[in-house]
């Protein structure tokens, strides 16, 4: 049987952010957006960026502003954290302070997520206090995210509120799907729409007939962004195959090679590189077999 994974919320959220983040926007009430188009991720420390940066025309505006999004599954308490990072790394790079909002997508207890963050120094010379629009998706109208029609916001409704019985508000989502995607994204959007319903319904009984209005496994097999996930998981998983011959072999892999290493993106030299692993007689050779 053919394993299909389902992409992560977190590659989920980078597809929506990226192809309908003006979408994101209208749920926390911006509603005067002209035009809209993702930053180029050029932030230093990529491994704390933060999941989407917009630069944005408003209604009336000569110039653009910048909105910095987060995607949180829950509202936890290091999401004040995060934000502070963001604002402040988005800040160094482009010389100004963006707007920001965290998108939560589903409740947890009686925890809030924060909407400020204040930061001193220990002798309290300097400081600044720094806050962003916090969006809880449960408290927002299914109806009204349904009669937008916007279907950028689709994928989001399953986590909102409505008090009609599951199957009906998935339906509706699928015709929504069916009637407004382009083509070339019904596929996607079904895909991340299926993510998004699992993280409210995984456990209920109803999820299997939820993911099959969806489309079900199909729309997995279909969808250029599983498609994508797959092949990066797999090139994720030789070059790790890589790095743990030559652990095997030398111990611990210096620092620079192992990063040289995880940016080859073609599998068949990497896995070319996997017999040269087993064969080379020191690192040094297996080195310049990587800079051929």
């Amino acid at each position: 049987m053919l394993h299909v994974p389902l992409p992560t919320l977190r590659s989920a959220s980078k597809w929506l952010i990226q192809h309908h983040g003006g979408s994101i926007l209208r749920l926390a009430s911006i509603n005067n957006v002209e035009s809209w188009r993702p930053a180029q991720a050029e932030v230093v420390q990529p491994r704390q960026l933060p999941d989407g940066l917009l630069e944005v025309r408003l209604a009336g505006e000569s110039e653009d502003d910048l909105f910095l999004l987060e995607v949180a599954t829950f509202p936890e308490r290091r999401i004040g954290d995060q934000l502070a990072r963001d604002l402040m790394l988005v800040y160094l790079d482009r010389g100004r302070w963006p707007e920001a909002l965290t998108l939560v997508l589903h409740p947890k207890g009686k925890v809030r997520a924060p909407a400020r963050r204040s930061l001193r120094s220990r002798r309290g010379l300097a400081g600044c206090t720094l806050k962003w629009r916090v969006v809880e998706l449960w408290t927002i109208p299914a109806e009204q995210l349904l009669q937008t029609g916007d279907v950028g916001l689709i994928p989001w409704i399953p986590l909102s509120d409505y008090t009609d019985p599951p199957e009906t508000i998935i339906r509706r989502c699928r015709e929504e799907i069916d009637e407004r995607a382009p083509p070339e994204e019904k596929a996607n959007f079904l895909a991340v729409t299926q993510v998004l319903t699992a993280l409210r319904y995984k456990k209920d009984p109803l999820f299997r007939i939820l993911l099959r209005i969806l489309g079900g496994k199909q729309v997995m097999i279909e969808s250029p962004l599983i498609q994508e996930i797959v092949a990066e998981n797999t090139l994720a998983t030789v070059q790790q195959d890589v790095l743990e011959v030559l652990e095997s072999r030398f111990g611990k892999v210096p620092a620079d090679l192992a990063e040289q290493t995880r940016s080859l993106a073609d599998e068949r030299h990497l896995r070319a590189l996997i017999r040269k692993a087993v064969s080379t007689p020191t690192l040094e050779t297996f080195r310049k077999e990587l800079e051929r």
